[in-house]
């Protein structure tokens, strides 16, 4: 009998705050105009591929292969696929492999388009790591293109002396450089890499973002103000890749990032994903019931902590509004999966937890902020990171904008709070415990009263 407790997604925090970014009242019509917005935007978007960066070549097979770029490499430092011969013609070309002899270093160049099912299966470091292997040298440093637009990505062996993962990643957030094309940028990152200070201009960059995005209005939308051609190259790629959300500018280290979320796009998504992702929930809750009704004495106490998590997760699952609250059942049918385990798993990704459990901790900063966060990911959430690209997050309307779920204030949302199990503060800080302490009953209210106050 356990009234509803919301989990904080702080630890020792008693507010819920939201960490996900979804919506709550899809229904049939509207994932109908939300399809045919997906499809509108896709094709007004694609119209202005020729304002940002080259668009990624529709190759047959498995479009660019190791051999052909190695091979390619044997004779010149740049490789230029095809694809992007409207980005870097001849001449550019020549001045790239000019410029590259002129530092002395064993600088190489790879621009090839990367999507999912080709030779790298779309990922820029496996690209690199192929390529080195193939080369066989043992001091390199490869610029390559990335699978996110105009972003490129910088690695050295042995070992990175000239800073090149800094320089290069310097490049994207250079003012000088919006409007400037792919072979400026590789220009430009060749530039730092020779200086060896990418991680002084690294910094100061993204700390001037940092300043300038901690001092907007909180009122104002994460879209607004001046379009860049960074943001149409955004919303080209979250539509050509079918994705909901998408980032449109890196973190300042793996623990900082700046998250976009064009409205448009994430009520498609939204809509489109709330019957599936319920018809999920009642069905992990049901399994979750199955495994404690199959479970024996010798599982206690993991026993009583999963049958909490069972009746928590059918109170949610009744009173859920949206995608937030349903990915709470998730969250909640994973912790009972847990407890009924030989050893206690991590709880779902932090960052998104439909992504799946995640497969390790990490820290991580959110923008604007001081304090650190140790949070739970999954695999791709985690290389991202690692990367210095901002994960796909969960991300939900709050007035008026669309923002990361962990962005609602912890006492209208037990996710937010509680960070789907990430940021709780120990073995006995659950969240069926919250649940059943009336937290989640309370940052309803909380919430509700506040949207009752806004449309005042």
């Amino acid at each position: 009998m356990s009234s509803d407790r919301p989990t904080s997604c702080r630890p020792n925090s008693d507010r819920p705050t939201n960490c996900r970014p979804n919506s709550d009242r899809p229904a049939g019509a509207a994932r109908g105009r939300a399809a045919g917005l997906l499809t509108a935007l896709l094709l007004a978007c694609t119209s202005l591929l020729g304002t940002g960066a080259p668009a990624l070549a529709e190759t047959a097979g498995t479009g660019p292969t190791a051999a052909t770029i190695t091979e390619s490499l044997a004779t010149d430092p740049v490789h230029v696929d095809p694809s992007y011969a409207a980005a870097v013609n001849p001449a550019q070309e020549q001045a790239l492999v000019d410029r590259i002899a002129a530092t002395g270093l064993p600088i190489k160049v790879v621009l090839v388009p990367l999507k999912k099912g080709d030779a790298f299966d779309g990922d820029a470091r496996t690209l690199a790591a192929v390529i080195k292997e193939r080369l066989g040298e043992q001091q390199l440093i490869l610029i390559t293109t990335d699978e996110y637009g105009k972003w490129l990505n910088g690695t050295e062996w042995p070992a990175d002396i000239h800073q090149t993962r800094d320089a290069v990643s310097a490049v994207g957030f250079l003012r000088e450089l919006d409007d400037a094309g792919l072979a400026a940028r590789v220009g430009k990152a060749v530039e730092l890499i020779e200086a060896g200070n990418g991680t002084e201009v690294y910094e100061a960059e993204t700390a001037r973002i940092d300043k300038e995005y901690s001092a907007r209005p909180k009122d104002d939308e994460h879209t607004s103000g001046g379009s860049t051609p960074l943001l149409v190259v955004a919303v080209v790629l979250v539509l050509a890749v079918g994705a909901a959300v998408f980032v449109v500018r890196r973190r300042r280290s793996p623990r900082h990032t700046v998250f976009s979320f064009p409205d448009a796009v994430f009520a498609a998504g939204q809509a489109a994903d709330e019957a599936g992702l319920r018809r999920r929930a009642a069905a992990e809750m049901l399994a979750l019931g199955e495994a404690v009704e199959q479970a024996d004495g010798t599982a206690a106490p993991g026993l009583s902590r999963a049958l909490d998590a069972y009746d928590a997760a059918g109170r949610v699952l009744d009173a859920a509004r949206g995608l937030p609250d349903l990915v709470g059942v998730l969250a909640l049918a994973a912790e009972g999966r847990s407890a009924l385990a030989p050893a206690p798993g991590l709880p779902l990704c932090f960052f998104d937890p439909r992504h799946g459990t995640a497969v390790r901790r990490t820290t991580w900063r959110p923008l604007g902020r001081r304090e650190r966060v140790d949070v739970a990911v999954c695999e791709d959430c985690g290389q991202a990171l690692r990367a210095r690209r901002s994960p796909q997050v969960l991300a939900v309307r709050d007035r008026g904008r669309t923002v990361p779920y962990f962005e609602v204030p912890a006492e209208r949302s037990l996710w937010a709070a509680t960070g789907y199990g990430s940021l709780l503060s120990g073995p006995d800080d659950t969240l069926a415990a919250r649940v059943g302490t009336g937290e989640f009953s309370r940052a309803r209210r909380q919430s509700e009263d506040h949207d009752g106050a806004a449309m005042d």
